[in-house]
Order: C-alpha cells, then sequence, then structure tokens
C-alpha cells in the first residue's frame, strides 16, 4: 500500500527491463485467462483494469473442481458493452483441463494476457510468439509442492509452470511464502520481474458486522469441502455448544466433494436445526453481506505438512477481514501468527472441544468482540484492490 511520499511509480518511471517501455493501462486491451468462479484476484482484476481506461478487458473462464460450474466462459467488455460467450465441455478435473488452451481457440488480441495458473499462462506464450499478445503475466494464485502426488502428471504440471516462471514477462505470486517455495523448487534466479500480491477487498464497498450481531450467536465458515478445511472439526464443536444448551448457528458457505457426506452427518447428528448449508454462492455481494451478519468467523484447517495451505493467501480470511469478523483459525497459513498479532485473529489449537471453548469466550465477551473487530478493520485497510493493483502492476510495468 502507498503511502505519504511514496507515491506508485509513473509510466515515465517504470520500465520492465531497459529495452521494453511500460504499459498505459488507458487505451489498451487485455486478456485474463483463469479457472473458478469464486472471487479471486482475477475478477478485481478485470474491474479494476476497465476502471482506469482499458480499451477492452476479455475474461476467460475454465471449469475448476469437479463439482462447479462446468462451463468455459468468454466475457468481452469493450466500450461499455459486455458480449458473453458460454462452451459446455466434459469437466473430470485434472484431464480435463486439457480443454483450457483451445477454448477459445483463437482469442483475442491483446497489449497483455494474464494467465492465472501455467496452463492459461502457456496459452498466453504461445500467442505472443505468434505476436497476438505483447506481453504475457505468469500470476501464480496457489504453490502446491506435490499438485497431483508423487506421479508422471505432477511432474509434467512442474515442467510447465517452470518454463511459464522463465519466459513470462513478469510473474504474480499470492504470499512470500509461495514465492520461496516456487524458487526453491525449480531454482528460479530471478531474470523475470515478480510481485507479491496478496488477496485484497473493496475495502470501502464491502458491509460491516457490529457488536449488534453477537446477539446472534451465529458462526460462520467460507471456502471449499474439502478434507483439508477441518469441517468435520467445526461441526463437532458446534454439536457440543448446542449440547451446552447453549444457542449457536453455523453457515456454512461453498460447495465441495465432502457436502452431500457432511449433510448426512448433519441430518444424523440432529444438527440441522443448528447447522446450515448455504452451498456455492455465485455472487460475492451476497457471500460478503452473509459474513457481515455473522459473529465470528472460523478456519479451521488440517494441521498437515504437505497442505498447500501453507503456502497460500487464503481469500476466506481476507474476506472475513474485510467484514471486520474477528477470525478462529489453526496455525497453517503463512500469515496465520500475523493476523494473530495484528488482526484480532487467534490461533487454535485443532480440538473440537477447545474450538467450542474458544467460540462460546468470544460470543460471551462484547469487549473483546470489540477490540478484535476495530483491529481487523484497521488491517484490512492496506489489502484494498485498487491499492494493491495500482502499486504493484506499476512495478511490473503496467501503469494507470
Amino acid at each position: 500500500m502507498s503511502s505519504p511520499g511514496h507515491e506508485p511509480p509513473t509510466i515515465a518511471q517504470v520500465r520492465v527491463n531497459p529495452n521494453r517501455l511500460p504499459i498505459s493501462i488507458t487505451g489498451s486491451t487485455f486478456v485474463i485467462a483463469a479457472n473458478g468462479f469464486s472471487d479471486g484476484p482475477s475478477q478485481p482484476l478485470a474491474r479494476f483494469l476497465l476502471e482506469h481506461g482499458a480499451r477492452r478487458v476479455t475474461t476467460i473462464t475454465h471449469p475448476l473442481t469437479a463439482d462447479g460450474p462446468s462451463e468455459h466462459r468468454l466475457t468481452s467488455v469493450a466500450n461499455g458493452i459486455e458480449t458473453t460467450r458460454v462452451r459446455r465441455l466434459p469437466n473430470r478435473p485434472p484431464w480435463t483441463y486439457a480443454f483450457d488452451p483451445v477454448v477459445p481457440l483463437r482469442p483475442p488480441r491483446a497489449d497483455v494476457w494474464f494467465g492465472f495458473n501455467c496452463v492459461s499462462t502457456a496459452q498466453g506464450l504461445v500467442h505472443r510468439s505468434l505476436r497476438r499478445v505483447g506481453r504475457v503475466i505468469h500470476w501464480n494464485v496457489d504453490f502446491v509442492p506435490e499438485r497431483f502426488g508423487r506421479n508422471p502428471l505432477t511432474s509434467l504440471y512442474d515442467r510447465l509452470d517452470e518454463d511459464c516462471c522463465t519466459r513470462a514477462d513478469g510473474r504474480v505470486e499470492l504470499s512470500e511464502a509461495a514465492l520461496l517455495g516456487r524458487i526453491k523448487r525449480y531454482g528460479l534466479t530471478g531474470e523475470v520481474p515478480v510481485e507479491v500480491i496478496p488477496m485484497g477487498a473493496w475495502i470501502s464497498e464491502t458491509p460491516q458486522s457490529d457488536v449488534g450481531r453477537l446477539g446472534n450467536r451465529r458462526i460462520v465458515f467460507l471456502g471449499s469441502l474439502v478434507e483439508r478445511m477441518g469441517i468435520d472439526m467445526l461441526i463437532s464443536a458446534v454439536g457440543l455448544i448446542r449440547a451446552s444448551g447453549s444457542p449457536v448457528v453455523l453457515e456454512i458457505v461453498g460447495g465441495g466433494e465432502l457436502l452431500d457426506r457432511l449433510q448426512r452427518r448433519v441430518i444424523d447428528e440432529c444438527l440441522s436445526d443448528v447447522v446450515v448449508f448455504r452451498g456455492f454462492v455465485a455472487n460475492f455481494a451476497e457471500v460478503l453481506e452473509i459474513l457481515a451478519s455473522a459473529s465470528v468467523a472460523v478456519a479451521p484447517y488440517d494441521v498437515d505438512p504437505g497442505s498447500f495451505s501453507q503456502f497460500a493467501d487464503p481469500g476466506k480470511l481476507k474476506a472475513y477481514l474485510s467484514v471486520g469478523l474477528p477470525i478462529l483459525l489453526t496455525d497453517v497459513p503463512p500469515n496465520a501468527s500475523e493476523l494473530e498479532r495484528e488482526a484480532g485473529a487467534e490461533i487454535i489449537t485443532p480440538d473440537a472441544q477447545y474450538l467450542a471453548t474458544r467460540i462460546e469466550a468470544l460470543l460471551g465477551d462484547s469487549d473483546t468482540w470489540i477490540t478484535r473487530h476495530h483491529a481487523a478493520q484497521a488491517y484490512a485497510k492496506q489489502f484494498d484492490w485498487a491499492d494493491l493493483f495500482t502499486e504493484r502492476l506499476a512495478r511490473l510495468g503496467i501503469c494507470t
């Protein structure tokens, strides 16, 4: 985030390298290629580029998970007019990721191509070689040392990712941990400019929780329902609170491979009146309203040395912070200690009884809740999307 006396570089001051002038967003054309329809960095980036005068922004969105939307969508916005094309193909990740580089077969020309994974970046590099794209930015939204396990598919992915890291015109990492992890794994030497751009939020537009929500005794979880997220422990904790006679409601926002099993578990344990499954919510503004109506946010990641969350900057945490929610989380994300120190979060041990105790303690102490609420709000301000993009894209030679 820029500070007085340290304004973002201007076009006249920035060069990607001595032989390449920076690109002004105003009047330029962009392609953003990504997987997944949730509110990751690609959607805010498209908005930012359009708000700063881009002539055209084309977003290519591919399926990410088997249980999510299965369409390939191309959306272009130019002169305030939006056009969308949709292609539906089989969706069985990771094998059907092979469709991504050829859908569409001939994307629009662009001054800058942003690829939000190595498959999408490789597509941009091909079109750069055909002189249909000017520059390619390899934007990594995660780092997974053994993405598909120890098998040839992981080796193939690594080779492609390393190639993108060394051939792109610039690179973005989501966290310092991911930056260092990728450097170590591939032995990168730093010829390609790289910036860390963490998850952010449109801070001024985000609804805010308040101390009056404590009366609702509402807990919220946001994220994919997969094993490493610790959902079973969270449901057990809520069951313990309910068994003690205290009122509580848990809202789970997100879909995933565990959804059916978790729903059956809640029914079997007679918790349907206190555990609400919202499923995948496509409208992120609605997600934020759900978060702001809660009292406590939980991120109970499984403590697993192989979890890629240890390299990530989970979007859920920034979403929680942006609405001013106190967070209870396990010590897995690389910024967990910083969040506890500066953002009103609390690191918990991965134990259902302990989690239940800490939830009860927070719900029952309005003074502590207010203090942690204000800490979350203050910490979140440094992650406003407009500030992050303005400053850090400029250092990659893409200037407002």
